[in-house]
């Protein structure tokens, strides 16, 4: 393979932003950093500089870049960025973009990308009815046919999210470290009672939605879960099958290709 086909995916979500090289199918690295919506193609250029020397990547080598953008303010500094640092033009997914996905809902425009990419990854590693859980800043939940056709979903808070709202809503409750299993659904203390009610609470959310989205999906879907609070969730939730940490990467990869 000539290394100027190596191709960069960006997923630009409201939490954070995440880079991935691809060279053919295989993803030879990857970064995650904060996302922030004022920063300019200048600032992206000395960012991606430093985490591609870093990963032993050439710049020079990057023939492609691929964009999912949730973030519309962004959208034009990532656009100027691949084209000041790379010389391409940004693919960017959006509606009318080649999926070869077939869109089941009243108002297919209004799909975000990073829900159909998961949808797209995850129907073409496994062919089979799925559902897709998304743990970003929101939790999303997507339901996918056994014909690879995207039949709509759930928008629930992200485990973030919630947190922030209590942490400020309830004055004299701390801050929590939300990253650690919880010893207990009962807790002995503040902080404790506040992990398992966070943690178990969502993993309840969880599988509840999952239930009711199988009985409107057959055959019976398989789950798969992605995002980066995923590894924490999939132990408490029996409904989880898979977690994949890359799978949004690995769909704008797919995309690309479809649109080369």
């Amino acid at each position: 393979m000539n290394e100027k086909e190596r191709l960069l995916v960006l997923d630009a979500g409201n939490t954070n932003t995440v880079f991935g090289v691809y060279e053919g199918e295989e993803l030879i690295g990857s970064w995650r950093i904060r996302t922030e919506k004022d920063r300019t193609a200048d600032e992206y250029s000395v960012l991606m500089d430093v985490l591609l020397r870093q990963g032993k990547i050439d710049p020079a080598s990057i023939g492609g870049v691929i964009v999912s953008c949730v973030v519309p303010p962004m959208l034009n500094s990532l656009e100027r960025f691949s084209l000041l640092y790379f010389g391409v033009t940004a693919l960017i997914v959006e509606p009318g973009i080649k999926t070869k996905m077939p869109i089941r809902i009243d108002s297919p425009k209004e799909v975000g990308a990073d829900r159909l990419v998961n949808a797209l990854a995850a129907y073409e590693r496994y062919k089979c009815s799925l559902i897709v859980v998304d743990f970003g800043t929101a939790t999303t939940f997507d339901g996918v046919s056994a014909k690879g056709e995207y039949l709509g979903g759930s928008i629930a808070p992200g485990v973030m999210i919630s947190c922030e709202a209590l942490f400020q809503r309830a004055s004299k409750l701390p801050r929590v470290e939300i990253f650690t299993r919880p010893k207990a659904a009962l807790g002995k203390d503040t902080v404790s009672a506040m992990t398992s009610g966070i943690i178990y609470g969502f993993a309840g959310m969880v599988e509840g939605i999952v239930r009711r989205m199988k009985l409107e999906i057959q055959p019976t879907p398989k789950v798969v879960a992605t995002g980066g609070l995923a590894r924490i969730l999939e132990k408490e939730c029996d409904c989880i099958d898979e977690t994949l940490e890359f799978l949004t990467l690995e769909g704008l990869r797919i995309i690309y290709e479809r649109n080369r």
